[in-house]
């Protein structure tokens, strides 16, 4: 064969297969300019006045115990009416919720606050939590991160025009090579800001999404407790569970998942978020999921840490909250 006409076959066979597997994967994505990103939250929301019916789409950082901490935690502070659906999967992505290959599935969701994510296009929801899959790095880079956000942001509204939109901003293995404070700090701009929000929202039709900061609440959480401001707390590791060897704990540090402590600051993050007020005062002994009562907090960690769930939130407006 000629070379020129190979060199057009093998250039034709190339542009089909990145036409097939999504060339928003191979390319830079279009993203929101930087000042009317910021631009949109320049304006707090409206604090909410009624109890929410949640909905959390994710994986097990999202959990089932903590939402279910997050329904008491609303309750206890007068919204009666909070409630919550969920689906989750085993470190599934958005992409994996749109395609429905979900792992994991059947596992996750088997309780009786799942509903399907495709319901949200009609269930109407007042708020939409979005969790997606970390290593965030190869969510962007695999799963076409800020894409799949969108259309679920799409999907979210078409069921409810004036829904609230969140983001939950994650974190990493503790023994990340890079450090895990130094990716806390820096992913916060260079990945959910720019690679998931900015991307999401350059669709007019996505409108705003804010953020709950998880991430950002432990790395402060976790610089309080080692610097012995957090009574009954010495390490970081006191926020994380414990490995499973079958059904029981082998000693080691899972270097992801939280303990109850830890998931108790990550329920306290999203009341704060999702109310705008100050979680300082709510009770701190919760049950889980499974109806049993969680480990509390030392009773003399939960004012401090309460409050520096507040400072972190109120001081960060991309969660619409007013500082």
């Amino acid at each position: 064969m000629h070379s020129r006409v190979k060199r057009r076959v093998i250039l034709a066979g190339l542009a089909c297969a990145l036409a097939g597997i999504g060339l928003s994967r191979w390319m830079s994505p279009k993203r929101m300019a930087a000042g009317p990103f910021a631009a949109r939250y320049a304006t707090p929301l409206r604090p909410p006045d009624h109890g929410l019916s949640v909905y959390h789409l994710g994986h097990s950082l999202v959990g089932r115990d903590m939402p279910v901490m997050l329904d008491q935690l609303a309750q206890a502070a007068g919204f009666a009416t909070h409630h919550h659906a969920s689906q989750l999967g085993w470190g599934a992505s958005l992409d994996q919720h749109r395609t429905g290959a979900v792992p994991g599935f059947a596992e996750e969701n088997a309780h009786s606050f799942h509903q399907p994510a495709q319901s949200l296009a009609k269930a109407g929801y007042d708020a939409v939590i979005f969790a997606e899959m970390v290593e965030i790095r190869d969510a962007i880079r695999y799963h076409d991160s800020g894409a799949n956000l969108a259309h679920w942001a799409r999907v979210a509204r078409s069921g409810n025009p004036d829904v609230r939109l969140y983001l939950y901003e994650l974190w990493h293995n503790l023994d990340d090579p890079e450090g895990w404070l130094d990716r806390i700090d820096r992913d916060l701009t260079q990945a959910w800001q720019d690679e998931l929000l900015r991307v999401a929202m350059a669709d007019p039709a996505v409108g705003t999404i804010y953020l709950i900061p998880g991430g950002q609440v432990l790395a402060a959480a976790t610089r309080a407790i080692e610097a012995g401001k957090v009574p009954g707390l010495t390490r970081r590791e006191d926020l994380f569970a414990k490995t499973q060897n079958g059904p029981v704990e082998d000693g080691a540090v899972d270097q992801i998942h939280l303990n109850d402590l830890g998931t108790y600051i990550i329920a306290l993050t999203h009341f704060a978020v999702l109310y705008q007020r100050s979680p300082e005062g709510l009770p701190h002994s919760l049950r889980l999921a499974n109806g049993q009562l969680a480990i509390a907090l030392p009773p003399a960690a939960v004012v401090p840490l309460q409050r520096l769930v507040w400072q972190a939130v109120s001081g960060y407006a991309f969660t619409g909250v007013a500082g």
